[in-house]
């Protein structure tokens, strides 16, 4: 995953200050609870409620990054843009009908209004990344295209698409906002691995909250599986639920070198330095 450039020589990206980040991790545990026990009532469909969280929390941690460095060295707005567009492609589906919503209460509004947080973190990021702060966002090393992966998604989504919205625009969207999240991660990878290899702290709890957030939605739509319906091209295949297994476990194959190499540097308490991941050359 990691290795589809040579090891470059890269200086340490800057340690973040502790305080925020812990202070990150409390609320994001404190948040979580409160929604799962006094708004979910312990339903299991509130974990793609915490799907939702988990993915705020992770941008988060990259605005805690620019906004404490006061740099965009390490943050691919590549990444951002598709992140965002994933996001409201979601948002045309879940804002308006209830075909991939939890079932539980969380699902009436606080699964949506999660989105709505990240999408204009997003945004607050692209500014800060693209006006505020490009003269240290490495333009140069962020070349990764998103515009055929938008393309590639967008064209699996109308193929692909399920009919829990009974509308074929809105299934479609959904879909290609699933499909373009699992690619959003490649062009972070491709800045790391021009960069050297490293990835800053921030950065790095970014990417592990959005494994996190997949591996959480993964667990809803296997849950949901036989409640997800499509109508079949070949005999009763439903093509669409076996289309978000693939999405998801792509997007967890994508990131299983990075977990582990994460992993490794947070049993080392390392929770607020920059981490080096192995680049094979």
């Amino acid at each position: 995953m990691l290795s589809f450039v040579n090891k470059e020589v890269a200086a340490p990206m800057k340690s973040v200050a502790q305080t925020p980040v812990v202070s990150a991790y409390a609320s994001f545990f404190a948040v979580g609870f409160f929604v799962f026990h006094a708004v979910a009532e312990r339903e299991a469909s509130s974990v793609l409620t915490m799907s939702a969280l988990a993915q705020c929390f992770g941008i988060t941690m990259l605005c805690i990054q620019s906004l404490s460095s006061g740099s965009a060295r390490g943050i691919s707005a590549s990444s951002l843009l598709l992140d965002a567009f994933a996001i409201s492609l979601r948002l045309c589906s879940t804002l308006w009908v209830d075909g991939y919503l939890p079932s539980d209460k969380s699902g009436d509004f606080i699964y949506q209004a999660f989105d709505v947080c990240s999408l204009l973190l997003l945004i607050f990021l692209l500014h800060r990344v693209l006006v505020k702060q490009y003269d240290t966002y490495q333009a140069a090393e962020d070349t990764f295209r998103v515009g055929p992966m938008l393309l590639m998604c967008y064209v699996l989504a109308m193929v692909l698409h399920g009919d829990m919205d009974d509308n074929r625009v809105l299934d479609t969207l959904w879909l290609a906002g699933l499909f373009t999240s699992v690619v959003a991660v490649l062009p972070q990878f491709w800045l790391i691995t021009r960069s050297g290899g490293w990835a800053g702290a921030s950065t790095s709890h970014c990417i592990a909250a959005l494994a996190l957030s997949r591996f959480l939605s993964g667990c809803f739509m296997w849950m949901a599986r036989n409640f997800i319906t499509c109508e079949p091209y070949v005999a009763d295949i439903q093509h669409t639920i076996i289309a978000i297994f693939i999405a998801h476990l792509v997007h967890i194959a994508l990131l299983g070198d990075f977990a582990v190499q994460y992993l490794r540097s947070m049993f080392r308490g390392n929770i607020c330095q920059p981490v080096q991941f192995t680049i094979d050359v």
